[in-house]
């Protein structure tokens, strides 16, 4: 009788994990994995391996501590499939979405929303991007490094929606200099000073897409849209696009002569790190007569701060009795994308640009290979060269004209003016989409402490909206 219920359990257990390992199979479209139903059967009917052998040893030390190993190895098994295939937790780093997302919120990112990406290092340690803290080292195994698959998902990447990504200009990292990324490195600098100056700059390395850096931005721009921004305004195919009701700006804030106060910062929602009193720096003193700052006949200007203000603050401020002017920030300056190419264009006034979709043909010419050079090579991995004649190899043979393999999005963050984005760093190719961030489930508050207002209580298990 016994016997009878030790088989009985064996083949119900065999029953369940089979049919979740095919359903998993043919999720992942990989038929392929069936085979894995030998390594099933074996461990729960055949037993031919002795799996379980571990357990019968004589050493209750020695049964112990493999019991450990067992639940640990099992436990990151679970994290590592869940991490990859389900949701993984993500921490706001920087402004860029204030005041949508702030500095301090951590999410709950969702893999299923637009379908999990098969990795391309299936081999990685779980729940570190690309370094294992402490250690050092990369996390994860080069070879085997798979091409990109992408399995169906619960929906479709939507403009404006917040999106979770691979920063697309992180497929070579300067490890002592990563921000700005390589690329604007290297028009700075140069290759040979970069790699001759290994103090500087550290080593140069290669990463794969699933373990560059991932940035959350706002989709902006779909595949095949035509994009341009003038004087901070956002246009979509020649039409005004609808800004996000927390979109915000630079602003230089003059006042009487007296500072702001806590209280006042704290109603214009302006954290410690936004809050830049330039008039206290002499080395702005130029910058401030040329935005037509008057200094007073000793030479000393009025308290002038620059700081982001959404439309609700901005309006805030210009009702402070002690505030005299504000003036937005012009930008005459940024370099923007593509960076090796002059096209007059700034982070307030860029474009046009079209967007590149899959399946469409462009003619390559000086100006389309400015603007797509990196999706053709580096994203759609081909060779591209350039003869002394003016001759246009792709993969070795003369082309005037490319099709995309992939879609790309346009994105940019909320908190325009303090953001690096695709601005600065061009499109996006589809398999760099992470996931869509779905739920905050802590925000921490740095400017206070901890027991005093440090816990944003109001952020707490909130849903991300797209606006």
């Amino acid at each position: 009788m016994r016997k009878i219920l030790v088989l009985k359990r064996q083949w119900i257990g065999f029953g369940c994990w089979s049919t979740l390992y095919i359903l998993f199979s043919v999720w992942m479209e990989n038929l392929w994995m069936l085979l894995g139903l030998v390594v099933l059967t074996d461990i729960f009917l055949t037993r031919f391996i002795p799996w379980g052998r571990w357990k019968k040893s004589k050493h209750p030390k020695v049964r112990e501590v493999l019991e450990w190993v067992d639940d640990i190895v099992f436990a990151l098994l679970a994290v590592y499939l869940i991490n990859l295939f389900v949701f993984q937790n993500y921490q706001i780093p920087s402004s860029s979405l204030e005041k949508t997302l702030l500095v301090g919120d951590y999410l709950f990112v969702s893999k299923l929303s637009y379908g999990p990406r098969v990795p391309n290092t299936p081999i990685s340690f779980p729940l570190v991007q690309n370094t294992i803290p402490f250690f050092n080292c990369k996390s994860y195994l080069d070879w085997p490094e798979w091409g990109y698959k992408r399995v169906k998902g619960t929906g479709t990447l939507k403009r404006n929606d917040i999106v979770v990504f691979n920063f697309p200009a992180g497929d070579t990292v300067a490890l002592n200099m990563t921000n700005p990324d390589y690329y604007t490195l290297l028009a700075e600098h140069g290759r040979e000073t970069i790699f001759a100056d290994k103090r500087r700059f550290g080593e140069v390395i290669y990463r794969p897409v699933d373990k560059r850096e991932n940035y959350v931005k706002r989709c902006v721009g779909m595949p095949g849209d035509s994009l341009e921004i003038v004087d901070n305004q956002l246009f979509i195919n020649g039409m005004a696009a609808k800004n996000p009701e927390k979109l915000q700006f630079n602003y230089y804030v003059e006042t009487d002569g007296s500072v702001l106060t806590e209280e006042q910062f704290r109603l214009l929602e302006v954290s410690r790190s936004d809050r830049n009193l330039l008039s206290a720096n002499t080395g702005y003193h130029q910058l401030l007569a040329y935005l037509g700052f008057k200094p007073d006949q000793a030479g000393r200007f009025n308290p002038v701060y620059c700081m982001p203000l959404t439309a609700k603050a901005l309006e805030t401020v210009k009702k402070i009795p002690t505030v005299r002017q504000v003036k937005i920030e012009k930008d005459e300056w940024s370099r923007v994308y593509p960076i090796d190419y002059r096209t007059g264009w700034t982070r307030d006034n860029f474009g046009p640009i079209r967007i590149p979709q899959k399946g469409v043909t462009i003619t390559l010419d000086e100006r389309n290979l400015a603007l797509y050079s990196r999706c053709i090579r580096n994203y759609e991995h081909n060779t591209l060269e350039i003869t002394p004649e003016g001759q246009i190899l792709i993969n070795g043979r003369p082309e005037t004209a490319y099709t995309f393999r992939y879609d790309y999005y346009f994105m940019m963050g909320d908190n325009r003016h303090n953001s690096a984005d695709s601005r600065s760093w061009g499109f996006v190719p589809e398999d760099h989409i992470v996931g869509k961030p779905i739920l905050i489930w802590l925000s921490i508050d740095k400017d206070r402490n901890l027991f005093n207002g440090g816990i944003r209580w109001n952020r707490m298990f909130r849903t991300v909206h797209a606006d």
